[in-house]
């Protein structure tokens, strides 16, 4: 067992907000990223990677986007687009599209595609007005369910997801499993790295009884 005296322990409230974020992203690792499209009122298309992301619930299908705002607090193009049209597509993202996932990420202006700007290609959504990217092994199409003001900076939106897209080599239709090593998809790291889903093992939960058996053997040894 660990001894606590090898651990920094860190206050969070003598922390800065980026000294948080920095301890945050540093350690919960690596994080699956929401390469997020939506679209605006106006019909321009929007793409954004997000790593603040994970599935909360199967009953109802629920992701979770956590949302920054500008530095003027104002809305960024996703989270004002998903306020305007109640609807957003998560798109998984793979090695194969990692450098078209980093050009969306770039400072464009609202008015820009930035699917157009990668190379990349919009796919009409079948339920939600916006569209998702054809290239990605995997689309969520989500409805807003809830969104959550945590504060002036940072928004959490939840998504019903109403529709997925799987790439046939992915899924098995009869047991809904799918295959990692087709997915290949990839989680993100601190500061500017990634990991990919590769370096993978099985390990089975074992029973309580197989827990208890261990303990026996342990002691008597």
């Amino acid at each position: 067992m660990s001894d606590a005296a090898n651990h920094h322990a860190l206050n969070f409230s003598d922390l800065t907000p980026r000294e948080a974020y920095k301890v945050m992203i540093g350690t919960i690792v690596p994080r699956p990223i929401a390469w997020v499209t939506t679209i605006s009122p106006d019909g321009v298309v929007n793409a954004a990677p997000y790593s603040f992301f994970n599935c909360l619930s199967a009953d109802p299908p629920i992701l979770a986007l956590g949302v920054e705002n500008k530095p003027d607090r104002s809305f960024k193009d996703t989270a004002y687009n998903i306020r305007m049209t109640e609807c957003f597509t998560v798109n998984i993202v793979d090695r194969a599209n990692v450098r078209a996932m980093a050009v969306t990420a770039a400072g464009f202006a609202a008015e820009v595609d930035e699917l157009e700007m990668a190379g990349l290609t919009a796919s009409p959504g079948l339920e939600v007005p916006c569209p998702r990217i054809a290239e990605a092994p995997v689309a969520f199409e989500c409805r807003r369910y809830l969104g959550i003001e945590v504060s002036s900076a940072r928004e959490i939106i939840l998504g019903k997801i109403v529709m997925a897209h799987v790439r046939e080599d992915i899924i098995d239709l009869e047991t809904f499993y799918s295959d990692h090593q087709k997915l290949d998809a990839l989680g993100r790291m601190g500061g500017n790295g990634y990991a990919g889903t590769l370096d993978y093992f099985d390990l089975a939960t074992p029973s309580v009884d197989q827990v208890l058996a261990g303990r026996s053997e342990k002691r008597a040894g």
